[in-house]
């Protein structure tokens, strides 16, 4: 019995196991590929910065090997980037056993949908938070106090904010399947709007920096994305029998 009890939870283990080694395959690649063009990778990672540092000004590193790791960072989040699509593959195919199969369809929709959302919300975060975020953050310079920003730090705080926003932007297919599943129904975010109000704000202040321009970019898209779901949620939300059985109820 105890045999019989642990099989399917190393059946999960193994599965999972083969399912990360693809992932770690596919993220292995993109490195490859992306660390051909690191250099030109991290020019256009800095060229938000450059365009307004004063004239003159540049960004500094003040270790030996710290461009060289700068450029693998690239390259190795370059990779995930474009591994995304086999990530999303893969993540779906481990949870497809937990489905029906009529929920199984989505696989496509899925990997589709999720790779264009966090494309999108790292390029909202590229051309529109990058140039007014940076353009406040050089401007609390003085004729005494100069920026001069490093390398190191420059890659932490402009990554962290790119992945954040690409993050965030897969709200809208979150709520797809979990309105699918039943967890998540229209009326129900309706019922929370003023709460996901408070926790898109909140959830900014975690991931951005502390000034309220950068913290308002990011929390006014996701109270955008939240309506959005609300519609997504409504075209996705099968009524199981039990609200079936409470709207009765409710009439009668």
């Amino acid at each position: 019995m105890i045999k019989n009890d642990k099989q399917p939870f190393m059946a999960h283990l193994e599965e999972l196991r083969k399912r990360l080694v693809v992932c770690a395959i596919a993220i292995g690649i993109g490195f490859i590929f992306s660390y051909i063009f690191s250099k030109r990778l991290f020019s256009l990672l800095i060229m938000p910065l450059e365009k307004v540092l004063p004239p003159e000004s540049s960004l500094i590193f003040t270790n030996l090997p710290e461009m060289f790791i700068a450029y693998i960072k690239v390259a190795l989040i370059a990779g995930v980037i474009l591994a995304l699509p086999v990530l999303f593959y893969e993540a779906w195919m481990f949870i497809v056993p937990a489905l029906y199969q009529k929920e199984r369809k989505y696989l496509v929709p899925f990997v589709v949908f999720s790779s264009i959302l966090f494309a999108a919300g790292a390029l909202f975060g590229y051309f529109v938070v990058f140039p007014y975020g940076f353009k406040f953050f050089i401007g609390l310079a003085t004729e005494n106090v100069q920026a001069l920003p490093s390398v190191k730090q420059y890659f932490s705080f402009s990554t962290r904010l790119l992945l954040a926003f690409g993050l965030v932007f897969e709200l809208p297919v979150a709520v797809f399947f979990l309105s699918k599943i039943g967890l998540v129904n229209p009326d129900l975010m309706k019922k929370n709007r003023k709460f996901a109000i408070l926790g898109s704000f909140v959830t900014a202040a975690i991931l951005t920096p502390p000034d309220v321009a950068t913290q308002a970019m990011m929390a006014l898209p996701l109270i955008v994305l939240y309506e959005i779901s609300i519609i997504v949620s409504k075209l996705a939300y099968t009524k199981t029998e039990e609200d079936e059985e409470a709207n009765e109820g409710a009439s009668g």
